[in-house]
């Protein structure tokens, strides 16, 4: 199996188009059309990372961390992104990273950390706006059932929590055929009517390259009409964070004790309790300050987040509670995910979850 065969194993998963404008996500090293020997999936790529998967045969790091974020103008081997980088093309050996496309996954980082607390009935926090798309086409009326069902096929018709979405109006058609055409109907050099259906079909931004070629795979023909938009809607499948709720109240100082245990931190840092059993509970792996106010809009008991500065604690405003339990440890569980997908998809070369705790942050 190549790299490129795996990659779009995990597009699958957690879309690269889904990924935040700022991040640097995708292969970072490596030839895509590379035989693999072996994966090894971290949180971050540092140089033990490396030396991991080379003791261990793998020449396929997939990391959720991107290890370069920015350009990179020298590799002098004077930092860690430089050597990190020279020593994996030394050995012939590809990283690829997922980041913020995981984040922004349905079953990604934030439903991972809702799996770890057992949260139900789960929503995304901040659905993602401006990635689903809207195709408009006009075929002959005979043609427009088959096309039509081709598409849906193809993975068009999907709004949220309903498929098959669609819009079709008939009208009449004009075109001419000049010299150098060949046309499926009508005659060149002759003014043709056609009776046609306009088929307006919903799809989710990262199919457009296999909505287009069933496009005009599927259409008779020679010039295809059609154009595109971008709907208002927000994709409720697609965005960060996650808010759940947990099956039973749970008194709040046992629940952050209990979050403790569970994501293994040495501290949680917490603003102001509000003498509320905790219910409804809402999570954002990583840096989550952004979305504070979302988690209160969302009604929720406590947020659980990482990366929060001294004065946004007050932001709470006794509404919630913040519960700031640190990067590493709100995204740990991460690699964990990544190696169980990927082991379910491909069985025949090793897929190792590294045992290197990358965490750059220690605790006394």
């Amino acid at each position: 199996m190549q790299i490129k065969e795996v990659i779009q194993f995990l597009e699958n998963l957690a879309p690269i188009t889904y990924a935040e404008d700022f991040d640097n996500v995708g292969l970072l090293v490596g030839d895509p059309n590379a035989t693999v020997s072996g994966i090894l999936v971290t949180l971050d790529t540092l140089e033990n990372i490396v030396d991991e998967a080379i003791d261990n045969n793998c020449n396929f790091i997939i990391s959720f961390h991107p290890i370069v974020f920015k350009g990179i103008k020298k590799f002098n081997g004077k930092n860690y992104v430089e050597r990190v980088v020279m020593k994996a093309i030394k050995h012939d050996i590809a990283i690829f990273a997922i980041h913020t496309a995981l984040d922004n996954a349905l079953n990604g980082v934030n439903n991972m950390m809702c799996e770890q607390l057992g949260l139900v009935n789960r929503k995304i926090l901040i659905p993602q706006s401006g990635n689903i798309k809207k195709l408009i086409t006009y075929v002959p009326v005979a043609e427009a059932e088959s096309l039509r069902t081709k598409l849906f096929e193809a993975g068009a018709g999907s709004i949220g929590n309903y498929d098959n979405c669609s819009f079709s109006s008939n009208g009449t058609g004009t075109f001419k055929a000049l010299e150098n055409a060949n046309p499926a109907i009508g005659e060149i050099g002759k003014i043709h009517h056609e009776q046609e259906t306009q088929i307006q079909i919903t799809y989710p931004k990262h199919n457009e390259n296999k909505i287009l070629k069933t496009l005009f795979e599927n259409h008779s023909y020679e010039e295809v009409a059609y154009e595109i938009t971008t709907l208002e809607n927000k994709n409720q499948h697609i965005g960060i964070g996650m808010i759940g709720e947990l099956p039973e109240e749970v008194e709040e100082l046992k629940f952050l004790n209990h979050i403790k245990n569970i994501f293994k931190t040495g501290c949680v840092r917490h603003s102001e309790l509000i003498g509320k059993p905790i219910k409804k509970v809402a999570v954002l792996g990583g840096s989550g300050s952004f979305a504070i106010k979302n988690a209160i809009h969302a009604n929720a008991d406590i947020f659980i987040t990482a990366d929060l500065k001294y004065h946004q604690f007050y932001e709470a405003e006794g509404k919630l509670i913040l519960a700031d339990i640190g990067h590493y440890e709100s995204e740990q569980y991460t690699k964990n995910l990544i190696v169980s997908y990927l082991r379910k998809k491909i069985s025949n070369f090793a897929i190792i979850l590294s045992d290197k705790n990358t965490n750059p942050i220690q605790y006394i």
